[in-house]
Formats: C-alpha cells, sequence, structure tokens
C-alpha cells in the first residue's frame, strides 16, 4: 500500500483540514497521559459526522490500514495510542474531539443523547442546566470524552449509587469494522427483543466497533448534600462505616473514598493552598458523600449522628463536614489530585484492582507486606472506591521491579477473588497480564467475538489481547 495513495483517497472523501500529517501536529495523539505508550501513525484523522467516520473506516479497511479510536486520551493502560514498530503495519488515528454535539436532552425520558467527543464536564453541565445529574464523575472529566468513557466502561466516584457507565448507556450508535452503521440509540429503559448488543461495545476499548454517539441515563440534582472528611484508623474500619451508614441511610451513601495517609500527604506536597482537614493525622481517611434529591436537613443530621456512634465505637477517629460548596470543592480536591501529585513525584506502579468489598480490608493488610518482601525499597500506598471495591494499590518503585510487584499483587488479587482491572480497561499495559489471569474459556470467547465483529483486526491493534497470538489458546 502506498503512503500517498491512502493519504489522497482519505483527503478526498472527508477534507484535507481533518487530516494531519505533520509530525509536531500529531505529537499529542501518538502518546498516551502517563508518557508510558508511544506509537507510530500515518495520520491523525477528525471526522466531524458519524457519516465522515464511516467513510474513514472503509476507506482504511479498503487499503489494509489499521484504526486507532482515540477519544480525551486521558487512560492509563495505553487503551487509545497506536502501536510502535514497523512490524505493527500501517495505523491512523481517529480522534472522536470533533463529533462534540450534545444531540438531545429529554427531561421526562431522563436521557442525555451525546456524541463520542463531548466532554464529560460539558454533558454534566448540559444535564445541571435542566435541573438533571448525569452521575459518571471522575478526576479527568475535564477532558475526558463520552465515547472513550463508554468504551472503557469508565468507573469513578459515583459507582457506589449509579453504578459504572455500563449501568448507565441505554443506547449507542456505532460505526463497524466494515464501515457500517449501528444506530442502537433508543433511549429505552425495557427492550428485550434479542441481544442487547449495545453491551457488546461498552468496555470493549474500541476493538469491536468505534461509539460515535451514546444515550446516557439522567437522574434528579441532589437537592440536598452532605461531605464528610473523616479520619480512620483502619481499612477494616473504613468498611464498618460503610455498612453502618449504608444500614441508617441506605443508597443515600453516593460517594465512599478511601486514602492512606502517605496519598493525602503527596497532595498537601504538590497542591498550593492545600490544609489538611482534620487537626492530627491518621492512618487512612474516608471522604464520604451522601445525596438526595429531597429537600430536607435530617440528612446532614443523620450522617452527624452515624459519625458521633462511630467515634463512640472506635471506628472514626476524628471527622469533619463541609458547610459550604466551597468547602465541600476543597475536600474532594485533595481525592481527585492523588493521581497527579503521584505522578510529579516519580514513577510507579498502578494496580487498578478490584476485590469483594468485605475482602477489602484482608488486601490492604496483606499487600504492602507482600510488595515490601519481594522488593525492600518499594514504597506502596492505596486510595480508591472502597464503597465498590476498587482500590488503587500504586508503588514506587523503579521499572525494573515493576513486573515483580505486578505479579505478587494480581496473584494475591487472583486468590481474593478480584479483578487486575476495576476501571481502567486492559488496554496495551495489561494484555499479557489478562492471558495469565483470565481463565481460557472466557479469553476464548472474547476472541471469538472480536474475529465475529472484526474479521480484518482493523481496529485498535494490539489493545485488550493479539489476535495474531491466538493460538496461544487454541484457536
Amino acid at each position: 500500500m502506498q503512503k500517498s495513495s491512502f493519504l489522497r483517497v482519505l483527503k478526498s472523501a472527508i477534507s484535507d483540514a481533518a487530516v494531519k500529517t505533520d509530525r509536531e501536529a500529531m505529537s499529542s495523539y501518538l502518546v498516551d497521559w502517563r508518557g508510558r505508550h508511544e506509537g507510530t501513525a500515518l495520520c491523525v484523522v477528525e471526522p466531524s459526522t458519524v457519516d465522515e467516520v464511516a467513510v474513514v473506516v472503509r476507506t482504511a479497511l479498503s487499503h489494509g490500514v489499521k484504526v486507532v479510536p482515540q477519544g480525551g486520551n486521558t487512560g492509563l493502560v495505553g487503551g487509545g495510542v497506536p502501536l510502535a514498530g514497523d512490524a505493527v503495519g500501517q495505523q491512523i488515528v481517529l480522534s472522536l474531539r470533533r463529533l462534540n454535539r450534545i444531540r438531545s436532552i429529554n427531561v421526562l425520558d431522563n436521557v442525555i443523547v451525546a456524541d463520542a467527543g463531548v466532554v464529560l464536564q460539558n454533558a454534566q453541565t448540559a444535564a445541571r442546566d435542566v435541573g438533571r445529574l448525569l452521575p459518571v464523575s471522575l478526576a479527568a472529566e475535564g477532558s475526558a470524552q463520552i465515547g472513550g468513557i463508554v468504551s472503557t466502561n469508565a468507573g469513578g466516584t459515583g459507582v457506589l449509587r449509579y453504578g459504572t457507565t455500563r449501568e448507565l448507556v441505554l443506547g449507542l450508535e456505532v460505526v463497524l469494522a466494515d464501515g457500517s452503521i449501528w444506530n442502537g440509540l433508543q433511549p429505552l429503559r425495557k427492550n428485550n427483543s434479542g441481544y442487547d448488543l449495545k453491551q457488546l461495545f461498552i468496555g470493549s476499548e474500541g476493538t469491536l466497533g468505534i461509539v460515535t454517539a451514546a444515550a446516557l441515563k439522567l437522574f434528579p440534582l441532589p437537592q440536598s448534600r452532605v461531605t464528610a472528611f473523616v479520619g480512620l484508623p483502619s481499612p477494616d474500619a473504613a468498611v464498618n462505616l460503610l455498612r453502618d451508614l449504608q444500614s441508617e441511610i441506605g443508597d443515600c451513601v453516593t460517594a465512599f473514598e478511601l486514602m492512606q495517609r502517605e496519598c493525602l500527604e503527596l497532595v498537601l506536597g504538590a497542591l498550593d493552598g492545600a490544609r489538611d482537614p482534620l487537626q492530627h493525622s491518621h492512618p487512612w481517611y474516608a471522604l464520604v458523600e451522601a445525596s438526595t434529591a429531597l429537600r430536607t436537613n435530617t440528612l446532614a443530621d443523620a450522617i452527624e449522628e452515624n459519625l458521633a456512634i462511630a467515634f463512640e465505637a472506635g471506628i472514626v477517629a476524628d471527622a469533619v463536614l463541609a458547610h459550604s460548596e466551597q468547602q465541600r470543592a476543597t475536600l474532594w480536591r485533595l481525592r481527585e489530585e492523588i493521581s497527579e501529585a503521584e505522578r510529579r513525584h516519580g514513577p510507579t506502579a498502578k494496580h487498578d484492582i478490584s476485590v469483594p468489598v468485605s475482602r477489602i480490608a484482608e488486601f490492604l493488610h496483606h499487600a504492602p507486606a507482600a510488595v515490601k518482601n519481594s522488593v525492600p525499597n518499594a514504597i506502596p500506598f492505596a486510595f480508591g472506591h472502597v464503597g465498590d471495591g476498587n482500590i488503587h494499590f500504586n508503588v514506587f518503585a523503579s521499572a525494573e521491579d515493576t513486573k515483580t510487584i505486578n505479579l505478587v499483587i494480581y496473584d494475591l488479587v487472583t486468590a481474593l477473588g478480584g479483578s487486575i482491572s476495576a476501571e481502567h480497561g486492559i488496554g496495551l499495559s495489561k494484555v499479557d497480564l489478562l492471558k495469565r489471569y483470565k481463565d481460557t474459556r472466557s479469553m476464548l470467547l472474547m476472541q471469538s467475538v472480536r474475529k465475529a465483529l472484526d474479521p480484518d483486526a482493523i481496529l485498535n491493534p494490539g489493545k485488550v489481547f493479539d489476535l495474531a497470538k491466538t493460538t496461544d489458546l487454541g484457536l
């Protein structure tokens, strides 16, 4: 395939302005947010309509070119960047950023329909403007895009109350590997007419089709909200506090974020003006938020009463409640800035894992010792969404020690009945790990689905698993 021939056909099919070929102009599209993966591409294409996306895919297919879909490029496992090296063949990056229209918002249906390139924060604002809540909430919501959020089944801080993205998607529009368009955007709460095809594409990381639009559930805006920053003696205390709060106020508990003291110190050292919310330091902290659509003062009373009971029982060591929206934002920023503060501090081995909530304390008890036994100079620390069992267990360590640390952590996670990826996906970073820890039957089924939907293997090559190596599993 001649590069010039492909680019000429591509530009005539859409527009010159939508195709970037200059290395400098393409540079930010070729490397992931963490700077761990950098690839090569013939060009970056930025279509502005679903029809143009379809044309790009058909053109790539006819010329034997691979297509790497990319949203806001905020992922942590290299899922949105092209591969490196000549052996991978010709690739293009297909950026969805120009598909950025909010197509509709229906308050009666409680649905927002948005293009894949709509930035999450913009979709949240549009929903808020009509008195509704789009509950997906991420630290990267100012740059993460709807298509990427759907394609990775993003989690975030609202999963405890509202579920993952998968539970919020009512319908999708998808460009398939042959360049055809599947319109499954019906915003229905019930639709039992055959297979629920949208579920194939949610969390598939762009390997089965390119999401171009999504219909997402909305909820009434919270009218009463209480946010507390709580000092805790241990992870066991955190799980017990969560249990007690849920027993008393049910699904009004919308977020329960756990962080180790080391995480707070990272943020305090990196964030100008940041202050420790509590008078004394504690080994662990929980950022707790409860909300309801009712206009009531009883929620704050209930939280304060339950924290007081927990204090008397030795579960809580100290706590402070936000008394304004500014104070709430200040508390949340201490949680949201952990990843950025960590990145500034130095390289880490990241572990986005999940275990049953009942086994979180067990994991956090054994994991640090297991890491230190294998790599004595490593510095582990943990934070995450304890309400749904998702812990980010990261370790400051050299690149040479990362593989050893990974196996130690993932062996423990597997023994506890957990998953090696809770919300970040597999991407490039965990391809070999998925093959090691996922059961063979599941791998065979996933590969069969991928071959059925993308027989020419043009979509997001090398991500999740490598189709060229399926013979390792007997396919």
